[in-house]
């Protein structure tokens, strides 16, 4: 396959262009034009490159990528990022907004499915759009319940600030680094904030309003949508794919 159909096929079903972020996303780096395997991951590292040339794949897919709002100097581990990609014919691609609020593919639809919970609509708002899932509950559920739901089906063991009430009706959950939106779930009066990854300077007011918060890792809540996209170009083009495991521990 070439690498720009596989390119241009994916910034059409992820709303590359449409969508305003402040990661370069789209193909950023290219190949010699041919794709023969697919290696998904989350992070664009050169762990992660070296892992890719290993396992034989020349095209490369990541949630979080190599740019962010601005340009930077090809010097120090950038330089050797992009030296390695470019020496071994791998073409990296990035897709971090659109591939969290996709409505199939996307981290927090993956795992509202695979957590099989009535997501109410589409909650959190970041750049003017909405990224993440809103959940209610009818009956309530407990807390404990969810906690032991994320865990199994996660494969993770969340760290939880249990500030509010223990039986839940609303909960909000938005995938990676999505603290900043708590305010946000304040707002909306949820029970429950579910989100990857805890910052000190959010704790006080958790606690102060009186509102549950989960985290469940940035980097697992962030495996889900590149998997995704995976086993769809692997159907759809009859690709070989392979994720690739390189967990941070946050």
């Amino acid at each position: 396959m070439e690498t720009k159909q596989l390119a241009n096929y994916l910034n059409e079903l992820l709303k590359i262009e449409e969508i305003k972020d402040k990661s370069l996303n789209g193909l950023v780096v290219n190949n010699k034009g041919k794709v023969d395997k697919v290696a998904l991951a989350v992070d664009a590292s050169l762990d992660s490159f070296k892992k890719a040339k290993q396992v034989g794949a020349n095209f490369l897919i990541v949630h979080h990528g190599l740019w962010w709002a601005e340009p930077l100097p090809l010097c120090g581990s950038l330089y050797r990022r992009i030296k390695f990609l470019l020496e071994e014919n791998i073409a990296l691609y990035v897709a971090h907004l659109p591939l969290d609020m996709h409505p199939e593919f996307g981290n927090n639809a993956q795992a509202a499915k695979l957590l099989a919970w009535p997501v109410k609509k589409d909650f959190g708002k970041h750049n003017g759009l909405l990224i993440g899932k809103e959940v209610f509950f009818n009956p309530p559920r407990g807390l404990e319940d969810l906690v032991k739901d994320l865990k199994d089906k996660l494969k993770t063991n969340p760290t939880v600030w249990d500030f509010g009430p223990k039986d839940v009706k609303r909960l909000g959950y938005v995938s990676g680094d999505a603290l900043a939106l708590l305010p946000q779930a304040v707002e909306a009066g949820l029970d429950v904030y579910v989100t990857g990854e805890p910052k000190h300077s959010y704790y006080w007011m958790a606690k102060e309003e009186k509102i549950n918060v989960i985290f469940v890792g940035h980097y697992t809540s962030e495996t889900l949508g590149v998997k995704a996209i995976g086993k769809h170009i692997k159907n759809k083009f009859n690709l070989k794919v392979e994720f690739l495991h390189l967990s941070t521990g946050y």
